[in-house]
């Protein structure tokens, strides 16, 4: 198969384990207290209003993030509820299932809103601190330039901070077998542990890389506005929020696009290294769900490729 027409897979770390989605699928993969793997596997739904505008640019990132805030909250419930459960309490869940199956809908706006409460504060924090300094730099640009440094130190310190807790370093540790897991199979090579390790735990495409260009994309973008009275610096913040996310999905495309070009490729190294922060070197087992999960979406995608489409 050739790199044009090889699918494109994605991931994302939940408690344990290790999320992978396809173009009909995600799944889910991880590791009980009894060492067993247990999956969650779910179809991917398709919107025709979404899948429209998924291909006008700047419009389709911000429904991408949507969408990955939505069923990655799916996942990452699916994680924290049964990773630590005894598995003698399994019939306990099982009772459950279909009230919770009712949820889905709630857990998916969860997600979203959780995803808007965070953007939100982690741009608005950062123009009141910048607001403090005006005494000392008035300037419009000085002001821009102060804002987008408090947010670099904002989200550097939280992931810093956060890193330490047991739980998160862990799930930084499935997040770098992740990459590993993409990494290896878009070079073509067999997923075994022992492949899969030697590959790199930082990945072009990562959400990490797109997190930091919303910082730096919004440097520039907020010169296109003014910074006082305060309030409407506040109100032109939250306006652009879906301009600075747009634009921020394209410039991630294209520093994947260039990522083997000699020269464009240090275009993605700033998101590379904020990776260096939420990744983290997987230990064998981690690897082990990670390749376990990938190769369940293949085999579920290899399946729905080979079945009859109804026209």
């Amino acid at each position: 198969m050739s790199d044009e027409k090889k699918p494109v897979y994605g991931g994302q770390a939940v408690v344990e384990g290790v999320m992978f989605g396809g173009k009909y699928h995600y799944v889910t993969a991880i590791r009980r207290k009894d060492q067993s793997l247990e999956y969650f596997r779910l179809p991917r739904k398709v919107n025709p209003l979404a899948q429209k505008l998924k291909k006008i640019p700047f419009l389709r990132g911000i429904v991408a993030i949507l969408e990955a805030s939505a069923n990655g909250t799916k996942h990452l419930n699916f994680s924290t509820e049964r990773y630590d459960l005894d598995p003698n309490e399994d019939h306990v869940l099982q009772e459950q299932k279909e009230s919770k199956l009712t949820m889905i809908l709630g857990v998916a706006a969860v997600g979203i809103i959780s995803f808007l409460f965070g953007k939100f504060v982690f741009t608005l924090i950062p123009v009141f601190l910048a607001e403090l300094t005006r005494p000392i730099i008035s300037s419009d640009m000085g002001q821009i330039l102060v804002e987008g440094l408090f947010k670099l130190i904002l989200l550097l310190a939280y992931i810093y901070a956060i890193s330490f807790t047991p739980i998160i370093k862990r799930v930084f540790q499935y997040h770098g077998a992740e990459h590993k897991v993409i990494n290896c199979f878009e070079k073509g090579n067999e997923l075994t542990v022992e492949n899969v390790q030697a590959e790199s735990r930082l990945h072009y495409r990562c959400g990490s890389s797109f997190i930091l260009f919303t910082v730096i994309i919004g440097v520039f973008v907020y010169m296109l506005v003014p910074t006082e009275p305060i309030y409407v610096r506040v109100l032109n913040r939250l306006a652009l929020i879906p301009v600075v996310l747009g634009i921020s999905f394209e410039v991630l495309q294209l520093t994947n696009a260039l990522r083997n070009v000699p020269v464009l490729k240090l275009l993605g190294y700033p998101g590379l290294w904020l990776q260096l922060l939420t990744t983290k070197e997987p230990k064998d087992d981690q690897v082990e769900v990670a390749i376990a999960s990938f190769n369940e979406l293949l085999r579920l995608e290899n399946e729905s490729q080979d079945s009859p489409k109804i026209v």
